[in-house]
């Protein structure tokens, strides 16, 4: 499917691709799920993956959080510019390096709950209108919403598979 244009289609994209994503994680069998990625892999192996998305979605809701404020959020984080996100990637896998798988599974569940919260309460024009609101600069809510969900589980979804299939 092309890139969501309507509420309607990020909705249904990302809860697609979220559930695609986690059905595949729950196909592996258990030695397979905990088993470690191919060496120089920044996430080393599935629980680093979700919980890499878990932290994401938290930054996208704080983001939302302070921009409906009419305030400027930290973009991607205090600290960070998008040319230094792979520092950030690292600090989340290692602050999240002693998280178990099931509590992975658990934090990303109930943060993509929260992610389409908000996007079952705009409208399409509140999600898709570029420049609608000052925190997101020259894009659209909606623009922000698909990178934190439905692409983001794509790339995930691949990311597991490439590096579960070279081992």
């Amino acid at each position: 499917m092309p890139r969501p244009q309507s509420k309607d289609e990020l909705i249904f994209l990302s809860q697609k691709n979220f559930d695609r994503l986690m059905d595949e994680v729950n196909a592996y069998p258990e030695e397979k799920r905990r088993q470690a990625f191919p060496p120089l892999t920044l996430n080393r192996d599935i629980k680093d993956v979700l919980a890499h998305l878990h932290q994401w979605h938290l930054m996208m809701l704080e983001w939302y959080r302070v921009g409906m404020k009419g305030q400027k959020p930290d973009i991607p984080a205090k600290g960070y510019t998008w040319k230094t996100l792979p520092e950030l990637n690292r600090k989340i896998q290692v602050e999240n390096e002693n998280l178990l798988l099931e509590e992975a599974i658990d934090l990303v569940r109930d943060s993509h709950k929260k992610i389409h919260k908000i996007m079952n309460q705009h409208t399409n024009e509140e999600l898709f209108e570029k420049k609608r609101y000052n925190w997101t600069g020259s894009t659209s809510l909606g623009a922000y919403l698909i990178s934190n969900s439905s692409s983001h589980y794509d790339w995930a979804s691949k990311l597991i598979k490439k590096s579960l299939k070279n081992l």
